[in-house]
């Protein structure tokens, strides 16, 4: 719509002996902005190539804050040319500078309103007017000032009987303190525990179990609904409606957020925050410490800039109904090895990993403002000394692209994740092929895309048309055709369309011909017989006698091979032969016997061919192909003296199928394939047994102290240790002053496990579980560890020592095992070392320390000593070694890396 403005008069110019006027009409074009309660008026009716209105991209906010805190309005625009923002309000002006402040955060592309020092009287409506040469935009925003004290009520207070002072003093005064949870009592369950229970969702059950050391918490289901229902009880008398609630964590832009929908009854209910149980302040403005951001029904609490102090137990009330609770730990975590920048194609998994410098049983991966769950599209992962965390993305697609972060603690680490598209794909490649000279050959191959272009190669030279090729594209299928085969065109030949390529190698081969000269001398044939086993040979469907003035020529099949004599009518002359038919060997012979399935190997044997070709067979060539890839591997010949094979470099668990075929000095045969054979293929008993029942009780628990403070608990391993590579050991721990169970380590591959904070004076007890996919087995109980135990003794100051030592040379505990990784995957390698005093520990590859090669992260927590690769490469593969030593002597162990392509 558009609106003419008055007639305005200008004076264009002025001398002392004439003034000159020009006339202006003011177009006015009402425009609406995307961003709702944003007026803009265009002054001229076609815009200029380039040039816009300005307009708001983030508008002003309206806010409410404390009397003498500070005060914020916060705008960006676009425009072109840049326009110029002002501000306003309509009670008043805001060009005082002790009052208002304005600047421009280049960093952030804001406009900023500031209010140093909030006054009653400057409650108003503020507008921010953004102009520049084609137009105006316009926005208003309120800002709501809360009074200190008694000052809004001071002059009634004063006219009103000192009775009702009395009554408005009461209604003022502010509840500052929560009732505070019951202390924990011995032998019970922490009150916090169940708190953070009744709030959260199921799904995070696991993880808040985990944190209290709880491990089986069924038996406190029926207790925990019962109080679900009353809280929901207490809930529905101020909340409507109540879900989607989060815990708090840590966001990528550093602020901690929980949250929740929420749906009251009265919208002026009283929202009360509470950390450990003292009322905790908080505005709807983002710049205050904590705040409320409310967007329709969704309430989002958030701390900036969060810093140790702020952890605690913070509780949501409303009115005096408990709505949410939650716990926020900061712990004292950084990161020694950061996330990446990740390039994936599509269809592929993407591979995030930071190493901690303490370990967390988690931390948050999230995806801009995203947080991340394990499930169908991320699998999230900690290796067993809980330092290295893992995020692995899925089948990775173009809208995984962006910013991905990983955050423990109060600290974060952030790469970016590229998807590429992979372009046009081969559905079908070149296959060799076989021509004759003179004949016509074709080789073809077939794209996932019709629209693509693609190049013939021949040698690694670009073919054409013009070189005696006959170049078809029918779709998404390619052909090559070469019309009378020559010698020379023998050679390999490769196809290309988007950086994908397919090559195979045509073959030329000359046929024996018959002299036609020698055709010409033919005379008329002989008439000659053949016998086989003192039958005549007649001419038939597998049999062919072909004679000349000089010869006779017997054509027959493989099955005919025998003793043969040959006559004619003009004499009794025999000539009696062995008849050999030569030809390449039949397929070896079913079935394939399984001789030995381990871990790393299989072997298993055939049956030779039941027809060799009429000469030995010389070798046997075998492939292998892993199920579920299409790729087959050329593993190579062996002898073919002995039909049988053992493969030496399978995965475990993984299931492989070959092939077999016979070669003897005619050719080669055809393949038997045999079945799918698997690696380490458990007898079916032990199978059974792993699939029914929880593991056995591990072996006796034995306790010794090496160190002040610490005790080290070792056992037998459990009878199923060897069976279930799944199964996995932990330890509880119960003392005299607590008088309570609690688990202290969990996932223990290991037999052995150090117990920190071990305090004299104190008794105490250990249990340990075996645990696998079925359940945990029962404990195997520990001797009392108290005031009489072996423990180390404190030298006194003055007196002599007892003369006990604990001294001893290094030794290991745990080797080092084996391991056989594809190029580029992860590896984690340890073994536990046990000495006093405390050995200095190396670690060797192919006999050249890697301490201190960057490649390699190597660490010793407590006498378990780790070396960790983020990917492996080929130059990798050798004996690792790892030498313990102290002023008692020297322990080693060694093992293999394998890595494979």
């Amino acid at each position: 719509m558009k609106h003419y403005e008055s007639l305005r008069v200008k004076k264009k110019s002025h001398t002392a002996e004439f003034n000159s006027y020009f006339l202006v009409f003011t177009v006015a074009i009402k425009k609406r902005s995307r961003v709702p309660g944003v007026m803009i008026t265009q002054y001229v009716e076609v815009l200029p190539a380039g040039m816009s209105t300005p307009d708001f991209a983030w508008k002003p906010m309206p806010m409410t804050t404390q009397e003498g805190k500070k005060g914020f309005f916060k705008a960006m625009v676009s425009g072109e040319p840049a326009p110029a923002v002002t501000w306003g309000r309509n009670k008043g002006e805001v060009d005082d500078p002790e009052k208002y402040q304005t600047r421009f955060d280049e960093r952030a592309q804001e406009h900023i309103l500031e209010i140093p020092n909030v006054k009653p009287d400057q409650a108003d409506t503020y507008k921010c007017f953004v102009t520049n040469e084609y137009g105006q935009a316009v926005c208003s925003a309120t800002l709501n000032v809360i009074e200190v004290g008694l000052k809004k009520n001071a002059q009634k207070a004063n006219i009103q009987a000192p009775q009702d002072f009395r009554k408005m003093l009461k209604k003022t005064v502010v509840v500052t303190r929560k009732k505070q949870l019951p202390p924990r009592k011995e032998g019970e369950i922490d009150p916090k525990f169940l708190e953070l229970l009744l709030s959260a969702p199921k799904k995070d059950y696991e993880k808040i179990c985990f944190d209290f050391g709880v491990t089986d918490f069924r038996w406190l289901l029926k207790r925990l609904n019962k109080l679900k229902k009353e809280r929901q009880d207490e809930q529905a008398k101020v909340v409507e409606q109540l879900d989607n609630v989060k815990q708090i964590e840590v966001k990528p832009n550093g602020r901690a957020e929980f949250s929740l929908d929420m749906t009251l009854h009265d919208p002026n209910s009283a929202i009360n925050l509470y950390k450990d149980g003292t009322m905790v302040l908080y505005g709807n403005d983002e710049n205050s410490k904590h705040s409320l951001q409310k967007t329709g029904t969704n309430y989002v609490f958030s701390i900036k800039d969060p810093q140790p102090e702020d952890a605690g137990f913070y509780q949501l009330d409303v009115e005096d109904a408990n709505v949410l609770t939650t716990d926020f730990q900061v712990p004292a975590v950084e990161f020694i090895a950061k996330i990446k920048d990740v390039k994936a194609f599509e269809s592929e998994d993407a591979i995030f990993q930071c190493v901690l410098s303490t370990p967390l049983n988690r931390i948050t991966w999230s995806k801009q403002d995203s947080s991340l769950e394990h499930g169908d599209k991320y699998e999230i992962t900690v290796s067993e000394d809980k330092l290295i965390h893992t995020l692995r993305v899925k089948d990775c697609k173009m809208e995984d692209y962006g910013v991905f972060y990983a955050i423990a603690g109060i600290t974060s680490s952030c790469a970016s994740l590229k998807v590429e598209d992979r372009g046009a794909q081969f559905v079908c490649g070149l296959s060799d092929t076989l021509a004759n000279i003179g004949e016509r050959a074709e080789l073809s191959c077939k794209l996932s895309s019709e629209t693509s272009e693609g190049r013939w190669y021949k040698n690694g030279k670009l073919l054409n048309n013009e070189d005696g090729v006959t170049i078809i594209k029918d779709g998404a299928c390619h052909r090559l055709v070469i019309d009378c085969c020559k010698k020379d065109d023998a050679a390999v030949y490769s196809f290309e369309a988007e950086g994908r390529k397919s090559e195979a190698t045509l073959n030329i081969q000359d046929s024996p011909k018959i002299d036609d000269d020698a055709l010409g001398k033919f005379t008329k044939p002989m008439i000659t017989q053949c016998y086989k086993d003192d039958d005549e040979l007649l001419p038939a469907l597998n049999v062919k006698i072909e004679t000349s003035a000089t010869e006779s020529l017997l054509k027959c099949q493989r099955k005919d091979g025998g003793e043969v004599k040959i006559k004619n009518e003009f004499g009794t002359m025999e000539a009696i032969s062995k008849l050999i038919v030569l030809d390449k060997p039949t397929p070896p012979q079913g079935p394939v016997d399984i001789m030995e399935s381990a871990v790393t190997s299989v072997e298993f044997k055939w049956k030779p061919p039941k027809h060799t070709g009429g000469c030995p067979v010389t070798n046997y060539i075998i492939e292998r192909q892993q199920v579920g890839l299409n790729k087959w591997l050329d593993l190579g010949e062996i002898p073919g003296s002995n039909p049988s094979y053992k493969d030496l470099d399978v995965d475990p668990g993984r299931r492989y199928c070959y092939r077999i075929r016979a070669k003897n000095a005619q050719g080669i045969s055809d393949y038997l394939q045999t079945e799918d054979i698997a690696a380490r293929v458990l007898p079916t008993v032990f199978l059974l047994y792993l699939l029914i029942d929880e593991p056995k009780t591990p072996g006796p628990v034995a306790l010794e102290q090496t160190v002040h403070g610490k005790v080290l608990v070792s056992w037998a391993p459990s009878p199923d240790q060897e069976l279930d590579d799944r199964l996995y050991y932990m330890v509880s721990q119960w003392d005299s002053n607590t008088r309570v169970w609690k688990n202290v380590a969990g996932r223990l591959f290991t037999n052995s496990h150090t117990v920190n904070n071990i305090l004299p004076g104190v008794e105490y007890h250990f249990r340990i579980y075996a645990k696998n996919d079925m359940g945990l087995s029962d404990p195997s109980q520990s001797p009392t560890w108290g005031a009489n135990s072996n423990r180390v003794p404190i030298p006194s100051n003055g007196g002599n020592s007892s003369g006990v030592s604990f001294e001893r040379p290094p030794s290991i505990l745990v080797p080092l095992k084996v391991h056989a990784p594809p190029k580029g995957y992860q590896l984690y390698m340890t073994c536990a070392v046990r000495g006093c005093p405390t050995p200095t520990v190396s670690w060797y590859l192919n006999d050249v320390c890697i301490n201190f090669d960057k490649n390699y992260y190597i660490t010793n927590s407590f006498g378990v000593c780790s070396m960790y690769i983020l990917r492996v490469r080929s130059k990798d593969s050798g004996v690792c070694k790892v030498v313990a030593v102290n002023s008692f002597g020297k322990a080693e162990c060694s093992t293999k890396l394998s890595v494979r392509d």
